[in-house]
């Protein structure tokens, strides 16, 4: 077991895998303590932001206005040692400026003046406010880790991590983001209101004037290193295929299609679901203290990252079948 002494200088290639990942479990512990010093409640919000980080992944969030989305991620970035640029987006809003553009310098020359998302945490607020063009060029950032200028490339710094806003109740004058789109996040994260011991808490504390330090609790090579460790923990033979049937289960008109696949969804989740489910279980296991994942960790984390990925139809709505209902059935299968 690794000695919980945050301010020892640990030399990390001499770490044994599960040393690593005892060491993992004390920083994930002193992360969630310190970003509880400002984001009151939202524990499930926190755990997912955190687990898609460490899964190289992205995150939707879906919640009204209000929600502390922005402070959320401000108090990740600084728990983490990482710089964060906040994008609004509107309906004017150009893909020059987010990802940058060549502007003459006083030699004559062209400069590419770098856009705000070159950071390492990106919130994107309101995504679906803005057309689909300046959508794209973040999306492409996302995947590419990179972008293109003029044929020029220039990489992302990493770690990269993106957390785009959607508010779930006006929708006039926005752009949805199409299936294709949406199946580029790791986790759809529902953002929902807090509790009255959790609202109270937070009244209270923010009315007071009293400003909370937050200490950061990694590095940016820390987080890489973790990145890199989550990629190394063995997963079983059988928690490989409970995945990939869970996700087969949800595509209708197929052989391995669950009853409510055919008769509530008009679309099922791709191949990008399967890898999602085993990543975000191996850093579900990991921050749990367990060296390899076992079935509990895929259910743990299926229905954030399988709901955005499901589309229902008419008949579902009908009957009020929603996606978390029958995402909720589907881990009911034993495989």
């Amino acid at each position: 077991m690794v000695q919980n002494n945050m301010n020892n200088k640990i030399n990390y290639s001499n770490l044994s895998d599960s040393e690593a990942i005892d060491l993992f479990v004390q920083k994930y512990n002193a992360l969630v303590t310190e970003i509880s010093k400002v984001i009151i409640g939202q524990d499930t919000v926190i755990r997912n932001v955190i687990i898609s980080i460490f899964s190289k992944g992205h995150g939707l969030l879906v919640g009204v206005p209000g929600l502390a989305k922005t402070l959320l991620v401000s108090t990740i970035s600084d728990a983490l040692g990482l710089n964060y640029n906040r994008i609004q987006f509107t309906p004017d809003l150009m893909p020059s400026d987010i990802i940058g553009t060549e502007i003459l310098n006083e030699k004559r020359q062209f400069q590419f003046h770098q856009g705000p998302v070159f950071a390492n945490i990106i919130l994107a607020d309101e995504i679906n406010r803005t057309p689909p063009k300046t959508q794209a060029a973040l999306l492409e950032a996302m995947q590419e880790k990179s972008v293109t200028v003029t044929s020029n490339t220039y990489k992302l710094e990493e770690p990269f991590f993106v957390l785009a806003t959607q508010n779930p109740i006006e929708q006039e004058g926005t752009y949805p983001l199409p299936e294709a789109q949406l199946d580029r996040f790791m986790f759809n994260i529902d953002l929902d209101y807090p509790s009255y011991d959790e609202e109270l808490s937070i009244v209270k504390s923010t009315t007071s004037g009293k400003q909370k330090k937050i200490n950061t609790i990694l590095s940016k090579e820390e987080i890489l290193f973790f990145q890199n460790l989550v990629l190394k923990i063995p997963v079983p033979d059988k928690v490989y295929e409970y995945a990939v049937n869970l996700v087969a289960s949800t595509r209708p008109n197929t052989p391995k299609a669950h009853k409510y696949a055919n008769e509530y969804l008009h679309w099922g989740a791709g191949p990008r679901a399967s890898q999602y489910l085993i990543i975000g279980a191996k850093v579900h296991a990991a921050i749990n203290g367990k060296y390899s994942p076992d079935i509990a960790d895929v259910k743990a984390i299926a229905t954030p990252i399988l709901q955005h990925r499901l589309v229902n139809n008419y008949k579902a709505e009908a009957e009020g079948f929603t996606i978390k209902k029958i995402i909720s059935e589907l881990l009911l299968q034993d495989f």
